[in-house]
């Protein structure tokens, strides 16, 4: 099979980042790549965009660092509690989820994307619970929250 060499313009899940020199099938290239504007052919004059592509990405990894770092700071030092409806001997109805952290994230001002926090099972019991975020590869760590009965049992 014949294969081309590219220079990648957007990062491309499995393939690589702006700026990357990759190796793929030909026909990938002619009839993917090329038409939706991912990735330019690689020749002499294209290898001056280079420099310049990967300059970029330099400066947005580390912008999206220092954000993950900053909003992970402040995750940190707030104190986690959900209230939740709960029957009468103290079972709850339904389950707390990835989704319903990140809406209570939200009230609170603060914007994670669910698929940046990892529970085990959603949570189906009051009491405190132990949740694994991950907002960037450099950046993960784990939070206690309090899952708390809206009507206390005396």
């Amino acid at each position: 099979m014949a294969t081309t060499e590219v220079l990648l313009l957007k990062y491309i899940k499995n393939l690589g980042a702006e700026g990357d020199q990759i190796r793929v099938r030909a026909g990938y290239a002619r009839n993917y790549l090329f038409p939706n504007d991912l990735a330019l052919p690689l020749t002499y004059a294209n290898k001056k965009q280079i420099e310049a592509l990967r300059h970029a990405r330099e400066i947005r990894e580390k912008h999206d660092l220092d954000q993950a770092e900053a909003l992970a700071e402040q995750l940190l030092r707030m104190p986690l509690a959900i209230v939740v409806k709960t029957g009468e001997n103290g079972r709850m109805f339904g389950a707390v989820t990835a989704k319903e952290i990140c809406d209570y994230l939200a009230q609170k001002g603060l914007e994670v994307d669910r698929k940046k926090i990892h529970l085990n099972a959603p949570i189906k019991e009051v009491g405190r619970h132990r949740i694994f975020v991950k907002l960037h590869a450099a950046v993960s760590f784990e939070l206690q929250m309090d899952v708390v009965s809206e009507n206390p049992m005396s």
